[in-house]
């Protein structure tokens, strides 16, 4: 079903809709919540790059369906907690099957929440937002 000019199709409440977002529910929901907003907010910014990484070479929606998981993983994404983790939180997510246990991937996040606890608040929005047109 599109909608009457035959361009956009609709999603099952009629609502005109991205193609993609319509393969799957998470997406439908993905869409209509997320998709295009803009994210402010250091730790949610942190999420999103964190996410983005663990995509790399895999489908969006693997991430999105593995995101409570990663958000119980990595408590939060709150930069300053994921700072702290030690040697034994590196072997439990390497161990979790709630996320995707690719070390490179774990170690990189770990790092990157260890440098970012060293910046001061906001200033990875702002560096963010900085490129934003």
């Amino acid at each position: 079903m599109s909608d009457p000019a035959g361009e956009t199709p609709l999603g099952p409440d009629g609502l005109p809709r991205c193609p993609w977002a319509l393969s799957a529910p998470d997406y439908l929901a993905y869409h209509d919540e997320e998709w295009g907003r803009p994210v402010h907010g250091d730790d949610a910014l942190f999420e999103r790059l964190c996410l983005e990484a663990f995509q790399s070479g895999l489908s969006w929606i693997t991430i999105l369906r593995r995101r409570p998981g990663f958000r119980a993983a990595f408590s939060g994404f709150r930069i300053a907690d994921v700072a702290t983790f030690t040697d034994a939180d590196r072997e439990r997510l390497l161990a979790d099957t709630g996320i995707i246990r690719n070390r490179a991937k774990i170690d990189a996040t770990l790092a990157n929440a260890r440098v970012l606890a060293e910046w001061k608040p906001g200033e990875l929005d702002t560096l963010i937002w900085s490129h934003a047109p």
